[in-house]
């Protein structure tokens, strides 16, 4: 394996990787399918694309789809993102959004390559696209106008570091201030098609809008929303706050999304309220369906010992459940120390005699409790369950849930909570509930 360098000849650099092949770019005004391309990138991008996709991660949830991201791919976007302050990271992220909107319109244009012109005078390479007129025209005023990251009215592409006559890659010498090793990764991952572009743009954005200025000011205002309820609601008990959180699951897009959220948060609070003393809450999973590839049971997880001891499966919409009674049977023999696990339905469960059969049989193969129970019916269940103790009361517990779930949707708790999707909408649905309640 040859280490990775780059050869930079007089009209020419080639670019050999760890494999021993070799991308070769050449020097000179854009050829005829560079142009090509650059006009169709820059034609999209002037009939909105971004701003159309903006749209689509604040207000259309349901649209959005991160399963072709890996885990390694989401951290690494959340780097990049963590990595903005006043004073670095700004570029590294508006250059990342504008190499992906380049890579999603045309598959085919290589974002190493940051120059193209057909005067002789300026540096260009033949396959090359000019990003700092792409940044100007569209990606900057865009990004500015939805207060997604503060720019100057110039463009990220103004930035000198970013400007060096070589094609980005992990040798690219600038001297970047911000996340350069994510944004390289970045890099290489979309050039050999491991990373995929769209899905990664609109990750990339859902983490900018619950980051932007406008989602934490409602972040806030939801919050002291909360508070207010709370002081002056005359009483606070499981009836009163589950009507409330179904009423919000039900207003909400993507409510299969949200009613997951809820179940997550009822098992925060009992956590802080430690009812769990010997075992943890496992942080809420990505927006992916639990599988056996991931290792998970369910939707929500309590851990023992790093082992999986109850799980819990949320089902909006659903009230016939014997295929995932399957799944569930399935992924039952890697885990062997589960002891009660079980399916949440928002509607009543149907054919309960034939799912109660199949229960019994695998609960007696694999040795643990099985459950298929409405959302409600599960709610009083974790109430009594938490109760009996005589340690909560049912005011103590409902309010901890409510919190816990206001603040997961303001992203106030991402180490428990770690919600990918734009939260925007979630949070102007809940203060209104709660405004009015």
């Amino acid at each position: 394996m040859s280490e990775l360098h780059l050869r930079v000849f007089k009209k020419r650099s080639e670019l050999v990787l760890t494999d021993g092949s070799t991308e070769v770019f050449l020097e000179g005004g854009m050829s005829q399918s560079a142009k090509l391309k650059s006009h169709k990138i820059a034609r999209e991008l002037a009939n909105g694309y971004l701003e159309e996709q903006i749209i689509i991660c604040r207000d259309k949830v349901t649209y959005l789809d991160f399963s072709q991201l890996s885990q390694i791919h989401l951290d690494t976007l959340n780097r990049l993102v963590e990595s903005v302050t006043s004073e670095v990271g700004r570029a590294l992220v508006g250059l990342t959004v504008l190499q992906l909107c380049v890579k999603a319109i045309e598959p085919s244009q290589n974002i190493r390559l940051h120059k193209g012109s057909a005067s002789a005078r300026d540096f260009s390479w033949q396959d090359g696209i000019s990003m700092r007129s792409l940044d100007r025209q569209h990606i900057t005023p865009v990004l500015r106008k939805y207060n997604l990251l503060k720019l100057n009215a110039d463009g990220f592409m103004m930035t000198r570091s970013l400007a060096e006559n070589y094609p980005y890659s992990p040798v690219y010498k600038a001297n970047l201030r911000g996340a350069r090793q994510e944004w390289l990764n970045i890099v290489e991952g979309i050039e050999a098609n491991e990373l995929a572009p769209k899905p990664a743009l609109h990750y990339l954005l859902s983490q900018l809008l619950n980051q932007a200025s406008a989602f934490k000011q409602l972040a806030t205002q939801t919050i002291a929303a909360l508070e207010q309820f709370l002081e002056e609601a005359e009483y606070v008990n499981r009836e009163y706050i589950t009507k409330l959180i179904v009423r919000h699951i039900n207003e909400s897009d993507y409510a299969a999304r949200i009613m997951e959220i809820a179940i997550h948060s009822m098992f925060q609070a009992m956590e802080e309220l430690q009812f769990f003393p010997d075992g943890s809450l496992k942080p809420l999973s990505q927006m992916r369906s639990a599988n056996k590839k991931h290792g998970n049971i369910g939707d929500i997880e309590i851990l023992e010992a790093r082992q999986i001891i109850e799980a819990w499966d949320a089902k909006y919409g659903k009230a016939y459940l014997r295929d995932e009674l399957e799944e569930l049977a399935d992924k039952l023999e890697a885990h062997p120390t589960v002891v009660w696990a079980g399916f949440i339905t928002s509607v009543e469960p149907d054919r309960q005699e034939e799912l109660l059969s199949r229960c019994e049989e695998i609960e007696d193969e694999f040795g643990l409790s099985i459950e298929i129970v409405s959302l409600r019916d599960w709610i009083t269940k974790q109430f009594s369950r938490a109760m009996a103790g005589g340690m909560l009361t049912e005011q103590e517990l409902a309010s901890a849930w409510i919190t816990a779930y206001a603040e997961s949707l303001a992203q106030k708790r991402r180490e428990i909570a770690p919600i990918d999707e734009p939260c925007h909408q979630w949070l102007t649905t809940l203060k209104a509930i709660l405004e009015n309640s």
